[in-house]
């Protein structure tokens, strides 16, 4: 195969072909004719903002020269930062990702490179360009995969955020990838990681992680909260605060905790730690964002009291937790799931509230509703919902409904969980074929 033409030749060939003197074509490019000129014969680099130029006044889609680029002036010339560094944000926002994956592969072999990598690759996911950000956080983690540095442990968290999806077997191998690094992260930084870890590990179920993660985010929390009281105390200035207010993970990690302990059985300190999060009296921060989280954990605490107690087996509790989730709307997919699971478990007949929340349920069943909760989560609960009322309405002998209502869980859990939904198959078909029998 023939060599592919340097830039400067198809330029040169281009003016030959239209006729085109360098005055002329400096006219049509807005690049400055003697600029032009040296560029053509070699006497000065073309800036990638000027062969963007070149490129709109031949008449070629943008970007059309970027692998001859990194041929002629990356490879094949001196590494210049000032020539890679807008390269890489140009190939980010043409989307250009086998550009940045070629050009990283190529400089990662120089560890200096490695910080310039890792800031280029912040700006890029500020930007909203987290596919090509990944190229890079990829790359600096290759090269410094024996530095146990900081840098490194954050790389491996971005790439753990920009890595979660809809699938959550993909999500769990995420997870597994990122958990080690999480002790090498700067301590204010360690507390969203320990969230996004714990409420992934919510979204797949692993009930004792979440209580393992749950409990370092909340100890650590408080280390951090009697450190930022003392009057003497200067945080790193090169160091940004949590996403949210410091109490915000104390808390979190208690009602995460609470959780936790209800689905695995444990009422009893369940209770406690919704206790914890109930009374924040505690609280010394200020401000609007300090008032709503406050404001939502009383909320919760509150409802999450009713649920446990639901649980529990205190059946009492249950038209206070449905008068619950009718004011709260963005509570109700959470709320029908538990009110199915103690029916489940207890051979409770809630016929009257399924009918009071049937068109919730309709939506549930064609949207999915993130609300105050991410994706991930809201995926889960409401595929868990659709489990839990096949089984209701299969406890109750309606087995037409019950197999609607398994094969409408089974395609949800296609989108986020494969091997559920190979289990839920199984199970459908032995259904559908006792159910054909019997009649």
């Amino acid at each position: 195969m023939e060599p592919a033409p340097a830039i400067l030749a198809e330029l040169e060939n281009y003016l030959k072909r239209e006729g085109l003197t360098i005055t002329q074509f400096s006219e049509r490019s807005g690049i400055h004719s003697g600029t032009l000129s040296n560029m053509i014969r070699g006497r000065r680099p073309v800036a990638i903002q000027q062969l963007d130029r070149i490129t709109g006044a031949m008449g070629l889609a943008e970007g059309f020269f970027y692998d001859l680029y990194i041929d002629n002036y990356i490879i094949d010339s001196s590494q210049d930062w000032r020539r890679i560094g807008p390269l890489l944000h140009r190939c980010a926002d043409l989307n250009k990702l086998d550009c940045i994956g070629r050009v990283v592969q190529h400089i990662m072999d120089n560890l200096m490179y490695s910080p310039l990598l890792y800031d280029t690759a912040e700006e890029l996911f500020a930007k909203g360009r987290p596919a090509a950000a990944a190229l890079l956080y990829e790359g600096v983690s290759e090269g410094e995969r024996s530095q146990h540095s900081e840098r490194l442990a954050l790389c491996q968290y971005r790439l753990f955020t920009i890595s979660l999806c809809d699938d959550q077997d993909k999500n769990l191998c995420a997870a597994t990838r990122f958990e080690p690094f999480v002790e090498r992260l700067d301590e204010i930084v360690q507390l969203d990681a320990l969230k996004e870890l714990a409420n992934t590990y919510r979204s797949l179920q692993r009930w004792s992680k979440v209580d393992e993660l749950a409990g370092k985010m909340g100890s650590k929390a408080k280390i951090q909260y009697d450190l930022q009281k003392r009057p003497q105390r200067k945080s790193k200035p090169s160091v940004e605060g949590p996403g949210r207010p410091l109490f915000f993970y104390i808390a979190y990690s208690s009602l995460l905790r609470g959780n936790a302990c209800n689905e695995l059985g444990d009422y009893g300190q369940a209770l406690t730690h919704i206790n914890n999060y109930a009374d924040l009296s505690w609280v010394k921060e200020q401000g609007e964002d300090v008032e709503y989280w406050k404001s939502l954990f009383i909320e919760w605490a509150e409802a999450n009291t009713c649920l446990t107690r639901l649980l529990g087996g205190d059946l009492n509790v249950i038209e206070q937790y449905a008068a619950y989730i009718d004011r709260q709307k963005e509570e109700r997919v959470t709320g029908l799931l538990y009110i199915l699971k103690a029916a489940n478990k207890y051979d409770l007949n809630v016929d009257e509230i399924l009918q009071r929340f049937k068109q919730d349920i309709e939506e549930t069943i064609n949207v999915w509703a993130e609300g105050r909760y991410s994706r991930k989560l809201a995926m889960d609960r409401q595929a868990n919902l659709l489990l839990e009322l096949a089984q209701y309405l299969l406890n109750q002998q309606d087995y037409d409904n019950g197999l609607k209502f398994l094969q409408k869980a089974m395609k949800d859990y296609k989108q986020i969980n494969h091997e559920k939904y190979k289990m839920l198959a199984v199970t459908a078909n032995i259904l559908r074929d006792r159910n054909n029998t019997s009649r």
